[in-house]
């Protein structure tokens, strides 16, 4: 099963297939190209021996592959240092080190309230029409400006990019973005556009995170791996999975899709002993904004958290669009803290997020009495919920430090009274909060 083959045509042609069933009297192959002008009778097959594998070397950074990993930048092929199989190899779960290292994206709602460390798989919830390729174009060009509270500066870092059917303009914009920020020397591009085979899509992620495997492990680089959109990597599954009849599941997607994603997801970590990490980002889009479509709620139980993006910030012009209230990061306790971040971090994300919550419940209730039916208490919530939108949030395109992150959450803080102040330590109180 998976093997690849090679479809030999009589001009002396040939295109590439893999084996996805098989009997004691057939062999089925799905063909990874066009299969116009393929005869039953004047066609022959010839078997590889091996599954869909890809030259690895240190010079495929700063080179653009297609969605089969052919060289499409005008560039000879890479000259391989060695051979991988894309299905990858499972990291054995005595050997995974524990995630640890904060990695800063510059943007305040996820470095504050739901952090990212090395070696966490932590999606982007988005709905058609939300800026998430510009937030990830943020991430990209912030991850690797600066490593602090690591204890790691200087680190090697690359970024592995993968388009999975998108238009041919949102991947140009993409690769724009790669080298306004200065990180084409360190990106290896794999793309698959619209109208490239839908077969193909299914191996993209995959020759992707086997590259990114290869610049973490061998060679010691902290990899962020960005894929989207895995919405149309699902559709393909169903498309193929529809085109060999198999049974369908949740609306007409195959049952094995959370297996199938888990393959994909589940490569991302670290491993004891070795220096490099691989970093997991895939976008996807919700269709109708339903978190509870297939897609998400199958990502989510295998992902270490999600970033959902708001419509109704987004109308709202605040940027980045990020809803705090449904993210998560399942991981960020082990980035946070003395010696990683601040002290403060864990107590001030706490109780910017209680205050926030309480500030967008009283929304509700003074729509209801009106803000004469408040009290001063609770006007003050809902003053803060406001300005937390509008200066936590919506901090624009610009990224971040840690330290103005904490100090942006800090000056907001003090629109309340100290008594108000539960959830964080009183030494930090009177360090941070001032007279």
């Amino acid at each position: 099963m998976g093997e690849m083959v090679e479809v030999l045509l009589p001009e002396g042609s040939a295109r590439r297939g893999q084996v996805i069933e098989f009997s004691d009297r057939h062999t089925v192959i799905q063909i990874l190209e066009e299969s116009t002008g393929i005869g039953v009778r004047s066609t022959r097959i010839r078997f590889t021996g091996s599954p869909a594998r890809i030259p690895l070397s240190p010079d495929i950074l700063g080179r653009r592959f297609n969605g089969a990993g052919d060289p499409v930048d005008g560039l000879p092929p890479v000259l391989p240092e060695k051979w991988e199989s894309i299905m990858g190899t499972p990291i054995n779960p005595v050997a995974r080190d524990k995630p640890s290292h904060f990695l800063r994206t510059g943007i305040s709602a996820i470095d504050g309230l739901n952090t990212l460390v090395r070696g966490q798989k932590l999606p982007i919830f988005s709905g058609a029409g939300l800026p998430a390729r510009e937030i990830a174009g943020q991430i990209l060009r912030n991850a690797g400006a600066g490593e602090e509270g690591t204890g790691e500066a200087g680190g090697k870092f690359a970024v592995v990019f993968a388009a999975l059917g998108i238009t041919y303009r949102e991947a140009n914009s993409f690769l724009e973005e790669f080298e306004q920020g200065g990180a084409g020397g360190h990106t290896v591009v794999y793309l698959n556009l619209a109208d490239d085979p839908t077969i193909e899509r299914l191996l993209t992620p995959r020759f992707a995170l086997t590259a990114a495997e290869y610049l973490a492990f061998d060679h010691g680089y902290d990899v962020l791996v960005l894929l989207t959109d895995m919405t149309s990597y699902c559709d393909s599954l169903r498309e193929v999975a529809t085109a060999r009849e198999e049974i369908p599941g949740r609306r007409s997607y195959p049952g094995y899709m959370y297996t199938d994603l888990a393959t994909i997801f589940e490569r991302a970590g670290r491993i004891r002993g070795r220096r490099g990490s691989v970093t997991q980002l895939p976008i996807l889009t919700m269709p109708d904004d339903d978190i509870t479509h297939p897609i998400p709620d199958l990502t989510g139980y295998i992902t270490e958290g999600q970033i959902v993006l708001s419509r109704e910030l987004h109308r709202k012009g605040i940027y980045p669009p990020i809803d705090v209230l449904p993210s998560l990061s399942r991981l960020m306790n082990l980035g946070i803290g003395p010696g990683k971040t601040r002290e403060d971090h864990r107590g001030l994300a706490d109780q910017l997020y209680a205050c926030y919550a309480q500030g967008r419940d009283l929304r509700r209730l003074e729509a209801i009495v009106g803000e004469e039916g408040l009290l001063e208490s609770d006007r003050r919530l809902r003053r803060f919920a406001d300005a937390f939108e509008r200066e936590f949030i919506g901090q624009g395109p610009g990224g971040r430090s840690l330290e103005e992150t904490l100090d942006a959450g800090w000056k907001l803080l003090r629109l309340l009274p100290k008594d108000q102040l539960t959830r964080i330590r009183v030494e930090h109180v009177l360090k941070y909060y001032g007279e």
